[in-house]
């Protein structure tokens, strides 16, 4: 963000530049700034190439001052041009900001946090009404863990380390998920009742042990080797293989077989998750 503070203070600096005093500065060569403000300058430039809906708004909102401006020079009122120009010159500075790439990425990564968030919320309310249900110990453990990440993601947040808070959140997200998922796959009453065929139960189950790879990979991404490190990449390894014997079984059409390849891999990469320091069912 500090690019984007150090471009505003700049535009600002542009504004005025062309506006020294007004006693000293016709009102004319202050119109023609602005206009260069508004038209052709960076900040427009800036505004034009990022196409932001909201700083393309502001900078109409800046042409019509502007226009307003001109009108009210030309009927002799003075004070009302001078308050169009400081309208005109204020929509740009803010559609500049609105367009800076820094201040973009910073409103998508708020909005990508608001999202993951209310899906990791609604997992984990799902997580915990399964857990009780099943009176499942692990369950109730996974669950403080996604919490405790929950916690985390929201303090970094207000700390203002917003990326940082995503891979936490990113976390939490993840093991609420595997977590529930690996809960309810034990449930035979359920699986029975909701597979029309082998087939759909296998693109479940692919889905499932996607989850649990992504775990595996956000778990493990930037850390230092550690003891039990190579166990865990074993592991990994292992479950790719089913994986893969999963995908060709299905594409022959061995969808029962496939199905059970595929709890084979999910089932490594439960003990892989586990041995990255973070305990689901399974």
């Amino acid at each position: 963000m500090k690019a984007a503070t150090a471009f505003c203070i700049a535009l600002c600096a542009f504004g005025l530049a062309g506006a020294p005093a007004a006693q000293n500065t016709p009102l004319e060569s202050r119109l023609e700034s602005l206009e260069t403000l508004v038209e052709r300058s960076s900040a427009a430039r800036q505004i034009e190439a990022s196409a932001a809906p909201e700083a393309m708004a502001l900078r109409a909102r800046a042409r019509e001052a502007l226009k307003a401006a001109r009108e009210a020079q030309r009927s002799g009122d003075a004070p009302a041009a001078e308050r169009h120009l400081a309208d005109a010159r204020r929509f740009m500075i803010e559609g500049a900001r609105l367009a800076a790439p820094e201040s973009r990425a910073a409103e998508k990564a708020q909005g990508d946090f608001e999202r993951r968030l209310e899906s990791t919320r609604a997992l984990l309310g799902a997580q915990k009404r399964v857990s009780a249900e099943k009176s499942s110990a692990g369950g109730a453990e996974a669950a403080r863990t996604v919490e405790q990440r929950l916690e985390a993601a929201l303090r970094l947040r207000a700390d203002g380390r917003v990326p940082a808070a995503l891979e936490q959140l990113e976390q939490a997200y993840l093991i609420a998920k595997a977590s529930l998922s690996s809960m309810r796959a034990g449930d035979t009453l359920v699986r029975s009742l909701s597979f029309a065929t082998k087939e759909e139960e296998y693109r479940y189950e692919v889905d499932r042990n996607d989850t649990h790879q992504m775990l595996v990979r956000v778990l493990l991404q930037g850390r230092q080797p550690a003891a039990g490190e190579a166990a865990v990449a074993a592991l990994v390894e292992r479950a790719r293989g089913l994986r893969a014997r999963a995908e060709e079984a299905a594409r022959r059409g061995e969808h029962a077989a496939a199905v059970q390849l595929l709890e084979d891999s999910t089932g490594e990469l439960v003990k892989a998750i586990r041995g990255a320091g973070v305990y689901i069912p399974g």
